[in-house]
């Protein structure tokens, strides 16, 4: 079945400029500029009360901005709210599935509120079923599903009338790993389709694993952006780590490190017995610290070159507001 898809041609998918968003005294936005281009999965980074969800609320003509300009898919926030739906699906960071009905039934309902009619919806649900995994399931209730099932048959329900651009606000919240696996498996899936995605995310490996450019935003801001090699790079070097076999012996450890890598800032972490350099030279600092250790007697249990982290690189951009890692309760 062929759904048509609505959009302008020559325009970014997304484009936001100078939009701003207070409630009262509390700015939810300061003044974000944003250009998302048409087919790539960009993701917004940061921690809860960011601004992230704000963000995706006024994309998706749920919420009014204070000052500032949106377009999606080349039609107007405000001035053409209608056509912006029209193009857009939403993935909210809760489900909005009926517990009680079949997956199939779930898809069909929603088909028809889209006015797709009843052939049309049997033909579009059918499809959608077979995209996401999920035949097999399609006859049982969804209260049956695993938290993963569930998310698919929600992003499955956000893409009835394929829209240009998909809206994910935090997709994997709640889930297990093998749920996560699972939602980013259909995210790449889409993204490998053409589907533009717009993800927002307070796990920095969603946004390595997934997103073609990442945004960094901290209180109503967007702090800095670009690809995660890009936001890596910002640290300026490769890291040695060095675990060592006697956490007492990480202070000794310390400055033997600090000379071989020849950096200032070096993290030790005690409870870990891991010291942690930014290197220029890798195979000289890994050599020269290997051979310092070993003649003051400190035995390595684990040495490692490696590029910084999205986490490094959050720290280093955000100072002392450090992202979130854990999420509340997993579904089953």
């Amino acid at each position: 079945m062929e759904v048509p898809v609505f959009s302008r041609d020559g325009t970014d998918a997304v484009a936001v400029q100078a939009l701003t968003k207070s409630y009262g005294d509390k700015q939810a936005l300061a003044g974000v500029d944003l250009t998302i281009p048409r087919g790539v999965v960009h993701g917004l980074l940061g921690p809860n009360g960011a601004g992230k969800t704000t963000m995706v609320r006024i994309l998706a003509t749920l919420l009014r901005p204070s000052t500032g300009h949106a377009t999606v898919a080349g039609f107007d926030v405000l001035r053409e709210p209608d056509e912006v739906r029209y193009r857009i699906g939403l993935l909210g960071q809760h489900a909005a599935l009926d517990q009680d009905l079949s997956g199939r039934q779930n898809l069909e309902l929603f088909a028809r509120l889209y006015h797709l009619g009843a052939d049309g919806a049997r033909g579009r649900t059918r499809e959608l079923l077979e995209r996401f995994d999920l035949t097999d399931a399609a006859a049982k209730p969804v209260k049956q599903y695993s938290g993963g099932m569930r998310r698919r048959l929600d992003l499955a329900a956000s893409l009835i009338t394929a829209p240009d651009v998909l809206f994910l606000d935090e997709p994997t919240t709640g889930l297990d790993p093998r749920g996560r696996a699972e939602v980013w498996d259909a995210v790449r899936s889409l993204a490998d389709g053409g589907t533009t995605v717009l993800l927002t995310t307070q796990y920095l490996e969603e946004a390595d694993q997934l997103a073609d450019r990442i945004s960094v935003v901290q209180r109503g801001r967007i702090i800095a952006d670009g690809t995660a090699d890009d936001l890596k790079g910002r640290l300026g070097a490769d890291r040695l780590d060095v675990v060592v076999h006697d956490a007492a012996q990480v202070s000794s450890a310390v400055p033997l490190v600090q000379a071989a890598a020849q950096a200032d800032d070096v993290v030790a972490d005690q409870d870990r017995r891991l010291i942690s350099a930014p290197v220029t030279d890798r195979m000289s600092a890994l050599s020269t610290s290997l051979r310092s250790l070993e003649d003051a007697g400190i035995e390595i249990e684990d040495v490692a070159l490696r590029r910084p982290t999205l986490d490094e690189v959050f720290l280093h951009l955000t100072g002392d507001e450090p992202i979130e890692h854990t999420t509340p309760e997993v579904s089953a």
